[in-house]
């Protein structure tokens, strides 16, 4: 399928073939009959991409401290290459999508194979949409109005916060589409309003909905006008929909509100607010999210949880829904607002249009030139011709081709010289860009065709962690070698469920590499302590101290269905280090956590076999510009001790001083090769795969000790 793309480094539009994403628990897949630019969002992002490194960072001043930061911390030249990475993503562009029902994911009723429905899918013939971001479209609704049903919603739930009543005098600043829809809204609540605006068009339009327009190209401050409008007493509410970096639009709204006013921020301004603009009237200010409630909530748009009406009586979904009633019936007219319209072949010429200086408001792309094609749905996208059979090298697969697969694992991989085969990615384009970049053969959405291919020697999973274990297994019995990044389970039945497929193809005599993505063991640093400390006498003691950061508690790793906590899904990391460093068995180990909801403060504490001690200080409460990583190791009289992975040092230690390196190195290359080595010579993997299990099992007990967030304790 055809899908717009937009590179955030150049600004770039690429009109590209994407392998059709996949109906996930959820999801509604949508073949896409009409989708509308957004004149706002849409044009912001295009000027971010064209903007050179400076300009970028300009926009983004937060994110430049960040930088900043880890510069000090990591060194100039991985944080730069971090930098890269993420401007080198391509872009999904467009969120304003009609279409019908291919096919429901799991989990999801209520929308037939057929339906009309409208969604936040992108400019893409194919979308896959949360079930709880789309709406069926009444019959008396064309395509092309159902197409403004999503901007119509964010101006919708900007009114919603501005709580206007019947009466109220109501100021729209910015006419663009959100601010027109706003109008029309408004005037159908039974609200006089005044919009304004620098084009002469623009105004037109808004009077020819009802509404009174001061035109602020005339340079004149619309104060007058409002305070006329407003019958001398203030405006009731403004509503900002203008998209400027000035502040000037809420310091104007201010101005012209009466005490206790209501101000709602829908588009993007400035906001160097006057305290005694706000406080000798008392206004409220107030910035609008998007769509409405459930927007960037993952229960709502990843799990589907909806919010019961009686408590959130008008959430994303049913904004959409009121916007298409208000359509159907009349009192909601976008018509007069479609300006251009476009095949999607013609996209190119549509973003020039956007980004030039020619007027444009509501611009559509019809992709109505498929509507009588076969709807075959092919999530198989070749990128180069295959290999030839018996190349010499290890033909590897990737599932999950996500933000670390991309910038650490596919270059890894790729410097071994392994041949790259196929790249699976559930929405397609993390795995188009991956598979050009590093040059697999094909990507696709469907993980089948990388376990099923007989081409594919060895897989590598760099899926959420729910997923990792079930995939494990699948690979197993289908006879691949298999690298997982962490963590190998989240729970111990998925790892009971591993070493049960990992005996059976053993069983059947296949020999199985299966390797966890710890590289830390294969790091220049561990590898040189591992080697001072094999002459050093009796146990050891450890201190981990990992400055790991806050992470929100509703980003996925955090939810304990899906990426298991941070104790699974990163501590492992160095559970693992400390159970190598040892070279003994873990016998013994306990956790106290901080008190706190995320449970991500921790200090874990191990003993080993040979009497050694281990204790990993894992703190999400510090600042990033400390260090993330130290080590230190003391056994025989001496101590090691390595500053986050760039330099080591040693106090009393016989013949060590230190070892430093331009950049930080912590392993992954050699971890790869490794691997790859093991799959062409055959035998145990470069880790014991019983160390995995040892390491894994204790970091889901460990887990299960932070209380409110364990998976559950494997049975003695």
């Amino acid at each position: 399928m055809r899908q717009i793309l937009q590179s955030l480094k150049t600004g770039a539009i690429e009109l590209a073939e994407v392998p059709c994403p996949v109906a996930g628990r959820g999801q509604v897949l949508i073949r896409s009959s009409c989708t509308l630019v957004s004149a706002g969002t849409e044009r912001m992002l295009v000027d971010f991409g064209k903007a050179g490194l400076i300009g970028k960072a300009r926009r983004q001043p937060d994110k430049v401290r960040q930088v900043l930061d880890r510069i000090r911390t990591d060194g100039l030249a991985p944080t730069l290459e971090a930098v890269r990475n993420r401007l080198d993503q391509p872009l999904p562009l467009g969120y304003c999508n009609v279409g019908r029902v291919l096919e429901a994911g799991s989990g999801v009723t209520g929308f037939p194979t057929g339906q009309r429905v409208v969604s936040n899918g992108g400019h893409a013939e194919v979308v896959a949409a949360p079930v709880n971001l789309c709406a069926r479209v009444p019959d008396a609704v064309s395509d092309d109005e159902a197409a403004f049903a999503v901007v119509g919603a964010v101006a919708l739930q900007g009114i919603r916060l501005a709580q206007p009543t019947l009466g109220e005098a109501v100021v729209v600043s910015g006419l663009g589409l959100i601010g027109l829809l706003a109008v029309q809204l408004l005037r159908a609540h039974g609200c006089r309003v005044l919009g304004l605006d620098v084009d002469p068009a623009r105004l037109r339009l808004a009077e020819s909905f009802g509404a009174e327009t001061f035109d602020l190209s005339t340079g004149a401050g619309p104060m007058a006008a409002a305070h006329n409008f407003s019958r001398g007493r203030g405006v009731d509410a403004v509503l900002v929909t203008a998209s400027t970096r000035s502040s000037g639009p809420v310091h104007q709204a201010a101005q012209m509100s009466r005490k206790r006013g209501r101000i709602v921020l829908v588009g993007v301004t400035g906001l160097e607010l006057s305290r005694a603009d706000f406080y000798e009237k008392e206004l409220s200010f107030q910035v609008s999210c998007s769509y409405g409630p459930g927007r960037h909530d993952p229960g709502y748009e990843e799990k589907g949880q909806d919010y019961p009406a009686g408590f959130v009586r008008w959430t994303a979904q049913r904004n959409f829904e009121a916007v298409l009633d208000m359509m159907a019936d009349g009192r909601l007219d976008v018509r007069p607002l479609v300006s251009h319209r476009f095949p999607l072949s013609g996209a190119g010429r549509a973003y020039e249009i956007l980004a030039g200086e020619g007027p444009s408001l509501g611009i559509l792309l019809d992709h109505s030139a498929m509507e009588h094609a076969e709807p075959a749905i092919h999530r198989v996208v070749a990128l180069r011709p295959p290999a030839p059979a018996g190349a010499g090298k290890v033909a590897m697969g990737f599932i999950g081709a996500g933000r670390h697969a991309g910038a650490v694992l596919a270059p890894a991989f790729k410097a071994t010289g392994a041949r790259l085969v196929t790249v699976a990615s559930r929405g397609g384009v993390s795995g188009l860009h991956v598979g050009r970049k590093f040059g697999f053969g094909k990507a696709t959405t469907d993980s089948a065709e990388v376990l099923e291919d007989p081409a594919v020697d060895a897989v590598v999973i760099a899926t959420r962690h729910d997923s990792h274990a079930d995939l494990v297994c699948r690979a197993l019995a289908a006879g691949k070698h298999v690298f997982v990044e962490k963590p190998l389970a989240l729970a111990c039945d998925g790892l009971d469920a591993i070493e049960a497929a990992r005996d059976a193809a053993a069983g059947a005599g296949i020999a199985p590499v299966v390797m966890v993505g710890f590289n830390r063991r294969f790091a220049p640093h561990i590898r040189k302590i591992r080697s001072l400390l094999g002459d050093a006498p009796g146990p050891k003691a450890f201190v981990m101290t990992v400055n790991a950061g806050p992470v929100p508690a509703s980003h996925w790793t955090q939810d304990p269905e899906t990426g298991g906590g941070r104790i699974v899904g990163e501590a492992c990391h160095f559970i693992d280090l400390l159970r190598h460093l040892a070279g003994a068995p873990i016998s013994g180990y306990d956790l106290r956590a901080m008190d706190g909801p995320a449970g991500d403060t921790v200090i874990i504490t191990l003993t080993f076999a040979d009497g050694s001690l281990g204790s990993i200080h894992y703190f999400a409460n510090g600042s990033r510009r400390f260090p993330k990583e130290r080590l230190e190791v003391f056994a025989g009289g001496g101590v090691l001790q390595l500053d986050n992975f760039r330099r080591l040092r040693g106090f009393g230690w016989p013949g060590f001083r230190s070892m430093s390196l331009w950049r930080q190195d912590k392993g992954w290359k050699a971890c790869a090769l490794a691997f790859v080595r093991a799959v062409e010579q055959g035998g145990e993997g470069p880790i014991p795969f019983r160390e995995l299990l040892e390491v894994g099992r204790v970091t889901v007990e460990l887990a299960a000790a932070v209380p409110g967030r364990g998976t559950g304790r494997c049975p003695s």
